[in-house]
């Protein structure tokens, strides 16, 4: 298998790497799947929505704002995605329940942790482009994460992942 460098190294320029500063906090170091995205501000109304869909295999990318006042993602949620076949999670914001999320079979990264729930306004946009430090990250594109680091493949670009 292939690791992101080699994959940097193959695609270069044409494929988008998302910046350091994530931690990992699930059990799986490493996980793959196509991106669903999903846009929200302290508010995991939508996350908890999505959480109850299928997975298929696929990496829920969320941008919230970079804010760590709140975690958008905590112990129950992270096991619902896990039960429901979700390969992994990207949160540009925190997570709480560090230790339960640790013990779940699923890849998640985030920015930081803190103990602080986030509110549930009903707020969040699902299937939108998003920026997160520099990388475009199109819904139906593909994600791979391992310990290097993670890459990005726009929905236009074939990867190599079948």
């Amino acid at each position: 298998m292939k690791t992101t460098c080699d994959l940097h190294e193959d695609y270069g320029n044409a494929i988008e790497i998302l910046p350091y500063g994530l931690t990992s906090y699930g059990a799986r170091t490493g996980f793959q799947g196509p991106i669903e995205t999903l846009k929200c501000f302290e508010d995991n109304t939508k996350l908890r929505e999505l959480s109850r869909s299928e997975g298929d295999g696929r990496v829920l990318v969320v941008d919230g704002a970079g804010s760590l006042h709140a975690a958008l993602l905590g112990g129950r949620l992270t096991r619902r995605f896990a039960e429901n076949g979700w390969a992994g999670l990207v949160i540009w914001g925190a997570v709480k329940d560090v230790t339960e999320i640790r013990e779940l079979d699923i890849g998640v990264l985030a920015l930081g942790h803190i103990p602080r729930h986030c509110m549930s306004r009903g707020d969040g946009q699902v299937d939108v482009r998003l920026h997160l430090g520099g990388a475009r990250i199109d819904p139906y594109g593909y994600l791979y994460h391992d310990e290097d680091g993670t890459v990005i493949f726009p929905p236009e670009i074939e990867h190599p992942f079948g």
